[in-house]
């Protein structure tokens, strides 16, 4: 297979984008602002995951380019319905958020049907076939870290097929809770980070999406007074309405979002003004940057 490493390891730090003005400073907004429709994709429907709250939704792009099997199994839940009427069980300051069965381990567990009870991790994947794009960082938990449709990814640098690629956690990472076994988990139970970037995770959890929209609706849950934040009554659970892919939507229902590309040199002039802020307010611009401080530009098209 093609190894598509979009060398658009582009020494982000250089890259003039030649599209604006010389007197308009690069930064965000201006990028966006200049951007083509070819800058820009629509993730597929089967890909969105819409997560159903009483005050509103949150919604998620699945990677299955990363955890394929998880992927595939929580498309499964999904399809059974398995997590209506379920409930947020945890939110803990700072660091995440987790929903599930609240009777998950006794006798009341409801039922997950056709779904595999366990999975093999998908914590990384060769890095080997992996379209992506590297951006230069410092980062403490990874030899190279960049973009892969979308999602941010971090990876070592071991020769040829045994060098790694893995998902970070940054902000609204979507995790598969776990256990102590590694197979233990199986997309039943899952986690989006709300807090910092807790990096230690990485290779350690499967991280299969990240949310795109409605965070707000996570990040703000009260947090939970039980250890590692968990809910100590029933009556603190948040309760999930539904949980649904977008292809299972009506038309009418379904959301579509535009996401930038980071395969384009717009988000390399979007890695270059997250990272040397030339806006007036920065009175030092820095020059470096975390993988998980770039953010990649989402917008919700409106018809």
């Amino acid at each position: 297979m093609k190894n598509i490493f979009l060398s658009l390891n582009l020494c982000l730090l250089c890259i003039t984008h030649t599209a604006m003005a010389d007197e308009t400073p690069l930064t965000p907004a201006s990028v966006i602002e200049a951007s083509k429709p070819s800058d820009w994709r629509q993730p597929a429907q089967s890909n969105l995951l819409h997560m159903q709250l009483e005050n509103g939704e949150v919604i998620f792009e699945l990677a299955p380019h990363f955890a394929p099997n998880h992927v595939a199994n929580l498309n499964t839940l999904v399809n059974d319905k398995y997590f209506d009427g379920l409930a947020i069980i945890r939110s803990q300051d700072n660091y995440v958020a987790q929903w599930g069965d609240p009777n998950a381990g006794t006798d009341k567990a409801k039922s997950q049907g056709k779904a595999k009870a366990e999975l093999e991790p998908e914590f990384y994947r060769q890095l080997e076939g992996l379209e992506q794009m590297t951006i230069e960082s410092r980062d403490p938990y990874a030899d190279q870290v960049g973009f892969s449709r979308g999602f941010t990814f971090g990876s070592d640098d071991a020769a040829g097929k045994d060098s790694r690629a893995w998902l970070t956690h940054c902000y609204g990472a979507l995790g598969a809770g776990r256990g102590m076994a590694a197979n233990s988990g199986n997309a039943a139970e899952l986690y989006v980070v709300t807090g910092h970037a807790p990096r230690h995770l990485d290779r350690n959890v499967t991280l299969l999406g990240r949310a795109i929209s409605g965070m707000e609706l996570l990040s703000s849950l009260p947090r939970g007074t039980g250890t590692l934040g968990f809910y100590e009554t029933p009556e603190e659970a948040v309760t999930i309405k539904a949980i649904r892919l977008g292809s299972q939507l009506p038309k009418d229902q379904q959301s579509r979002f535009e996401i930038m590309r980071t395969d384009t040199k717009t988000f390399a002039s979007h890695v270059k003004s997250r990272t040397t802020r030339l806006n007036e307010w920065f009175l030092d611009s820095t020059g470096k940057i975390g993988v998980c401080n770039v953010g990649v530009p989402v917008r919700e098209v409106t018809e």
